[in-house]
């Protein structure tokens, strides 16, 4: 009886472990899909900024709507692989996008400064992450 409960307490350590594995491919998954969608949409904005007569007085739009639809993106496929708390999920995703993004901002640009676009970015990274954690959570069962 007792190498019966252990063997129970195994596997369930066991499945905790791979439950954790999963959840975590799943979160760098959403991160990086939510990435390629930034890259290719910021690339064709640059294309089209260079070789048509659109202005760029609509970058920072175009930065804020990529990003929301992007972290809504990470947040869904962060969820997919969690059991319970997607929102939480899509919350640490849309974080993680968004420090990502502000070091690349810090590495690439000498004169970065932490200010109220920064905020909000990240405001509406993990309000937007959590946003798609709850969908995906909710789609998933």
């Amino acid at each position: 009886m007792e190498n019966v409960k252990k063997i129970k307490s195994e596997n369930v350590k066991k499945t905790k472990s791979e439950n954790e594995t999963l959840q975590i491919a799943a979160l760098i998954s959403g991160v990086s899909v939510a990435y390629a969608i930034t890259c290719v949409v910021f690339i064709s904005y640059a294309i089209l900024l260079r070789y048509s007569a659109v202005t760029e007085e609509n970058i920072s739009m175009v930065v804020t709507v990529t990003s929301l639809i992007s972290v809504i993106v990470a947040g869904f496929d962060a969820a997919k692989g969690a059991t319970k708390s997607g929102w939480l999920w899509g919350i640490i995703a849309g974080f993680l996008y968004a420090l990502v993004l502000l070091a690349i901002g810090f590495f690439l640009n000498e004169r970065f400064v932490l200010d109220s676009k920064s905020l909000v970015l990240i405001i509406l990274s993990v309000a937007g992450g959590g946003l798609g954690g709850v969908i995906g959570i909710n789609l998933r069962k």
